[in-house]
């Protein structure tokens, strides 16, 4: 048996594993692709090559395993996270799609990203695709706080809460002794509501 048939064996072995971690599942993919590809151009005997590519050496070992060839492809780019981010993914703290577009940027950048995510706990996908977008453009000089300010820019801002208090005392003097708080709370929306027209007219 050859080294390469031996990987294969061995993946097909422990893929039929229920428990597989997304990390262990990457790591196997990634194995046995390489595996196969080294395999298929090796010099048969009559020393032709098979030429197979990486989109079809996904599919294959996909439809074994009964994927895509394109989810085998983000399986195996989970191998370019940092081991960080790939064990908060194995404890489901971070999102299998996020992570796979996390894997594309750079290690650095991933390092800060993991210390982000353990401060804030979370991160979202338009977060990261807001980086992803800036560093694809090729803009250089990345730091930390930048990433940071990138991060931060696209996160929603919410409305501060409006509260309004009314001291029962000032509330009593204009109801009868033997109102309830819901019959006070019935005649202060209706007023509120003759009003709210009385005031939408007049604009």
């Amino acid at each position: 048996m050859t080294d390469e048939e031996a990987v294969i064996n061995m993946f097909d072995s422990n893929i039929q594993r229920e428990e597989l971690l997304p990390s262990e599942k990457a790591f196997a993919y990634k194995m046995k692709m390489d595996a196969m590809r080294r395999q298929a151009g090796r010099p048969k005997k009559d020393n032709s090559r098979q030429n197979v590519g990486q989109y079809e050496t996904a599919d294959i070992v996909g439809r074994i395993n009964g994927e895509s060839g394109r989810q085998v492809q983000r399986y195996i780019r989970l191998t370019e996270l940092i081991p960080e981010l790939l064990d908060m993914v194995d404890r489901k703290r971070l999102n299998f799609t996020i992570a796979v577009n996390i894997s594309y940027i750079d290690k650095q950048v991933q390092q800060w990203l993991y210390e982000y995510i353990k401060d804030n706990g979370f991160i979202k996908p338009n977060q990261i695709s807001a980086l992803r977008k800036y560093v694809d453009q090729g803009e250089t000089g990345m730091t930390q706080q930048l990433m940071i300010s990138i991060l931060n820019s696209v996160i929603p801002i919410k409305a501060p809460a409006k509260k309004v208090t009314i001291n029962e005392y000032k509330l009593l003097k204009y109801f009868p002794a033997d109102y309830t708080v819901k019959d006070m709370e019935t005649v202060i929306i209706s007023l509120l509501e003759k009003w709210k027209a009385e005031h939408e007219v007049s604009e």
